[in-house]
């Protein structure tokens, strides 16, 4: 009986999926049919890769409903009940990094940064760059949670320092840092780290998991801007050094 409890709500999930690939699927079929004329192979491959697709998204969202936002929002609760909160801070760091390292869509767009910059910019630069940056805004998102600081002390200095750093940082770094905001925030930070930041401010007290708990996926957001711009600036200044 209880594995049975386990598929329950999949249909719903499975035809979200549907109904999010099919579109593409048909738009693909369109172009191939009157502009692409790719091999059979080719759209042999390109099938096989979207029922995969299909099948992989259906389980992973699937099993974010049933395991991961339970087991956030569990485990936010078990720590916002420390005596000795500040710990806090340094779990969201390690786990802000763990899962920006798992995320597969930071990975997609480090290796698609790798291919386009012809090497310049590596992917292991560009994935551990990317997961520090959200680890020190997820410990700053449970600073925030557990001193109570508004929001908008965090996410408006941080875009103010991101348009002064545009000025010098390189400016192949400019759509990357920005397309990097929205790639980290991708399924397993969402899931997880929000989750579990709305535990935390469940069980504290005087705080409210709308107000607190939310907001947390602002500052993930802003993260890989200030960090891949920093990283143009840095890398900026050492062509001029070497030059």
């Amino acid at each position: 009986m209880s594995d049975l409890v386990i598929f329950q709500g999949m249909g719903h999930v499975f035809l979200e999926v549907f109904q999010a690939l099919a579109p593409l699927l048909l738009f693909f079929f369109f172009f191939q049919i009157f502009y692409l004329k790719q091999s059979k192979e080719f759209v042999i491959r390109v099938v096989k890769g979207v029922v995969l697709t299909f099948f992989g998204l259906t389980l992973f969202l699937h099993g974010v409903h049933i395991g991961f936002l339970p087991a956030g929002r569990e485990m936010g609760e078990i720590m916002g009940a420390y005596e000795h909160r500040w710990i806090l801070i340094p779990i969201g760091f390690v786990l802000g990094f763990v899962a920006t390292m798992a995320e597969p869509a930071v990975r997609v767009l480090s290796s698609q940064v790798q291919e386009a910059s012809t090497g310049y910019i590596q992917e292991k630069i560009m994935i551990y760059t990317l997961s520090f940056g959200v680890a020190v805004f997820v410990a700053l998102g449970m600073a925030k949670i557990i001193y109570g600081i508004p929001l908008y002390y965090l996410v408006v200095p941080g875009y103010l320092l991101a348009m002064v750093l545009l000025k010098f940082s390189n400016a192949t770094f400019t759509s990357i840092a920005f397309d990097a905001g929205g790639v980290a925030t991708g399924p397993m930070t969402v899931t997880f780290i929000m989750a579990m930041a709305i535990g935390v401010a469940t069980v504290m007290e005087n705080r409210d998991p709308v107000i607190d708990g939310f907001g947390l996926i602002a500052l993930v957001a802003l993260a890989p801007i200030l960090s891949v711009i920093t990283l143009g600036v840095f890398l900026g200044h050492r062509e001029k050094e070497e030059a």
